[in-house]
């Protein structure tokens, strides 16, 4: 009993300081973490029947620096809820494995998952046949039919059975499909249920994963991994860490189509939504997946239509798989350094497909006094910081969408870029298309914006089809700027942010005829020489640039913010061909540049400035 008020005594100490050095539970100890974040600056050791329990969106960090230590026979309880029914998968990382008294992480199996009855207590799921397809949510039984893991995998006939065993290493994903019914225990006693309906929550017990974890890389080989700890995970910061170059810089995950009720691999209609960080204080981009259709061997069949799901990537939450596809042959590592103190439900984590909202938790807790004991910076502006960007959508005959990103990155070049430009796994599309950057085909493309750039565009046609070329959304991007497909096949221009685009395309493979331009050039000659005058920013150099080809006499220049103040000026220009002011000195946002020729016509145009170049 001493050692119950000890522990208790502990979690006093908790609220106020947040940190401590090391935990020792004795036997038969416990500790109750509410909507907080616990730190440890190194290892917990968990003896025989003690419990950690992690719960209202509470998380475990820790700082060791390398290899874990942690030990015991006690468990780590926290919980996590699925987003599908029996016939789909969620990808999965385990945050536990098995507990011993052996030091370091262990491997994990699906018999360490539970069904909560309280909000301490808790039975053992039942590891249903493989003749069981369905899994049921009252009481608890998973199908151990469809527990799978890849490993570094050149195909689809790659994929290792599992099952009810513990054949998962540390930072190993697993696939597992949900449960049938509903299950309407609320243990934690926050108005969520243990299963609404295709919301399956599960209960992972075990010694908790810490330190570096090590997965092994193959070129242009896929893994199946995920955030390996009882907290979330920084996806930027592992996918840029310079150790980890074999991943491309670049996530994956499996978006499934919910309506389609079927066990059978050719009714499947899924596919991988791609997510490039673009920097590690940036949010990142998401392109959603496209549904495919499936063969029995698992090969592509024909296409269906785009998931349209916009998911926040930045931060994994507890529990969240992800396929890696490797650019070159390595290993990737994670760090405890890539762990961050971010509840899920702040706004930018979400598992899967849907994002639940504890009212209690608000975005400024994610700041810690723990974060600091982790030397690990994070503040407002690092959460929130878009990146700048559009989304292309193409209706292939009428059937699917394809969607890309075409962001604008100050860092990017004209090349393939680490972490920014996302190569297209799907290449095996009857009908598709895709950027086409150094020979291959890419779902996001980064570039630093210039308004005489031509992004040209893959258009993969096997059989005649149709393509509507549509822009849905544009982000942090100067809602000004024309956005045009054109043609090269009879030389014309189409406005696609105001309107679209439709073709019909015969069989072949284009790789010049179809590009996205900025600047319509066939324009007649009094409407060409406004739109030859071009005012773009160049947030690489920090400059404000001009080109004048028609040597318009200019009088003026301005600059203003988005409140009307003057915050740059110039007067008499004379006519130039080219004009250039530093915004060095000016902060993030949207301006408007206005120059005033000398027979008073207003030129402006809105300009993006980051100064993130430098």
């Amino acid at each position: 009993m001493r050692a119950i008020k000890k522990i208790v005594l502990l979690v006093l100490v908790l609220i106020t300081t947040k940190s401590i050095s090391q935990i020792y539970f004795s036997p038969n100890a416990y500790m109750y973490v509410k909507n907080e974040v616990l730190y440890a600056k190194q290892n917990v050791n968990l003896a025989v029947n003690s419990n950690l329990y992690l719960r209202n969106n509470s998380q475990f960090v820790q700082g060791t620096t390398t290899t874990s230590t942690n030990t015991g026979l006690g468990k780590l309880s926290v919980f996590q809820e699925g987003t599908t029914d029996s016939y789909e998968y969620n990808y999965w990382c385990s945050p536990v494995g098995n507990p011993s008294s052996t030091i370091g992480n262990e491997s994990f199996g699906i018999k360490l998952l539970n069904r909560p009855t309280t909000s301490t207590a808790t039975t053992p799921a039942a590891m249903l046949p493989w003749g069981t397809q369905n899994g049921t949510a009252v009481p608890l039984g998973i199908s151990t039919r469809w527990i799978y893991k890849l490993v570094n995998a050149d195909n689809y006939s790659q994929w290792i059975y599992v099952g009810e065993t513990n054949g998962l290493a540390a930072g190993e994903g697993f696939t597992m499909k949900g449960t049938a019914g509903t299950d309407a225990l609320n243990p934690e006693g926050t108005g969520v249920t243990n299963n609404p309906g295709a919301a399956q929550r599960y209960d992972f017990r075990g010694k908790p994963n810490d330190g570096n974890i090590t997965i092994t890389l193959g070129a242009s080989n896929s893994t199946l991994t995920g955030n390996p700890y009882p907290s979330a995970l920084h996806l930027n910061a592992f996918l840029l860490d310079p150790s980890n170059t074999a991943t491309g810089g670049v996530a994956y995950f499996w978006e499934q189509d919910k309506t389609v009720n079927s066990h059978f691999v050719a009714a499947y209609k899924g596919g991988y939504g791609t997510f490039s960080p673009m920097g590690v204080g940036l949010n990142g981009v998401y392109v959603p997946a496209t549904f495919n259709t499936y063969n029995g061997d698992g090969s592509v069949n024909h296409t269906g239509v785009s998931s349209n799901l916009a998911i926040q990537r930045k931060y994994s939450p507890i529990g969240q798989g992800f396929v890696i596809f490797a650019t070159a042959s390595g290993t990737a590592t994670f760090k405890n350094s890539h762990r961050v103190l971010y509840k899920e439900g702040g706004g930018l984590t979400q598992f899967a497909k849907i994002n639940i909202k504890d009212p209690d938790v608000k975005e400024k807790d994610i700041k810690d006094t723990a974060k600091k004991e982790s030397n690990k910076k994070e503040n407002d502006e690092e959460e929130t910081t878009p990146v700048s960007f559009f989304r292309l959508n193409t209706i292939i005959d009428n059937q699917f969408t394809r969607q890309l990103a075409l962001a604008f990155v100050p860092e990017a070049t004209d090349g393939i870029d680490y972490g920014i430009d996302a190569h297209n796994i799907d290449g095996s599309l009857p009908n598709d298309v895709t950027f086409w950057l150094e020979g291959g085909s890419y779902t996001i493309q980064g570039v630093n914006f210039d308004v005489t750039k031509k992004i040209p565009l893959k258009v993969k046609v096997t059989t005649e089809a149709t393509f509507k070329f549509y822009i849905p959304e544009i982000i942090s991007f100067d809602a000004s700027q024309p956005i045009f497909i054109y043609d090269d096949l009879d030389k014309t221009y189409h406005d696609i942010k105001n309107g679209s685009y439709l073709v019909t395309v015969a069989p072949g493979t284009y790789l010049e005829r179809f590009k996205i331009t900025f600047t319509n050039t066939s324009l007649g000659t009094s409407d060409n020489v406004k739109k030859q005058f071009v005012i773009y920013e160049d947030n690489l150099n920090s400059v404000l640039k001009a080109s004048n080809p028609n040597n318009l006499s200019i009088q003026s220049f301005k600059l203003y913010d988005m409140l009307g103040k003057v915050v740059l000026s110039k007067k008499a220009l004379g006519n130039d061909s080219d004009y250039a002011f530093s915004t060095s000195g000016l902060t993030y946002g949207i301006y408007i540049a206005e120059f005033l020729t000398t027979d008073n016509e207003k030129l402006t145009q809105k300009v993006f400035i980051s100064n993130s170049g430098k």
